[in-house]
């Protein structure tokens, strides 16, 4: 996919991301998800078992910020062994740290409380957007743009896309087994974490461009 098309699937996805996550969050605001986020609890939540808690409480660890940051870390460290690319470390880390910032300025703002219906932990703090879904969407997002283009074969990219969505959908669905986010927060979260990722990506090939064009200025 050449630079132009890249920017046009970037900006499509950060619109579409902005539009539906609004669109989400006015209804939450005007309470018409109750039944969608009500009916969707119930059966995740009927599923419990001892042994599926114990899988789900590893999945949701796996996306908290104690465990994603020390992980952002190696991740940065594997990258720069492997490709080298320093601009791209730089969007890596750029994306990383503005992901969290976003997540907390956007739950002082709507203030939505948790649901307190079946909680297996205990968790303060606000609901929406899940913070957990924001971070796995956003680090493995990131991971697969940034390996996608240096795996050679189909089947290895083929796993690389379906590692990153069974871990992104693991951990938000284990924020809702677990009790401490309704299934709007996750998809929020999804969503916030998509805009992020698509408006950091369409700056960084709009920087690389710029770069380009500049070094066949000088050549």
């Amino acid at each position: 996919m050449n630079l132009k098309k890249q920017f046009g699937v970037a900006f499509l996805l950060s619109l579409f991301s902005f539009m539906a996550f609004g669109y989400l969050a006015l209804l939450i605001r005007a309470e018409k998800l109750l039944l969608f986020d009500s009916a969707i609890i119930s059966y995740i939540q009927g599923l419990e078992s001892p042994g599926l808690t114990v899988v789900m409480e590893v999945f949701t660890t796996i996306g908290s910020v104690p465990v994603v940051l020390p992980l952002s870390l190696l991740v940065l460290l594997i990258l720069y062994k492997l490709l080298r690319h320093r601009k791209e470390l730089t969007l890596f880390a750029a994306v990383m740290i503005g992901s969290p910032i976003l997540n907390q300025l956007l739950k002082v703002f709507f203030q939505r409380t948790r649901p307190d219906l079946n909680r297996l932990i205990e968790i303060g703090g606000y609901s929406f957007p899940s913070g957990h879904a924001m971070n796995a969407f956003t680090l493995y997002g990131i991971l697969t743009f940034l390996l996608w283009r240096h795996i050679p074969v189909r089947w290895g990219r083929t796993i690389l896309l379906l590692f990153s969505t069974v871990f992104i959908l693991a951990i938000g669905i284990s924020r809702i087994y677990l009790g401490v986010h309704y299934p709007s927060d996750i998809i929020g979260g999804y969503l916030a974490a998509s805009f992020w990722l698509a408006v950091s990506i369409w700056v960084f090939q709009r920087y690389k461009e710029r770069l380009f064009r500049r070094s066949k200025e000088a050549a």
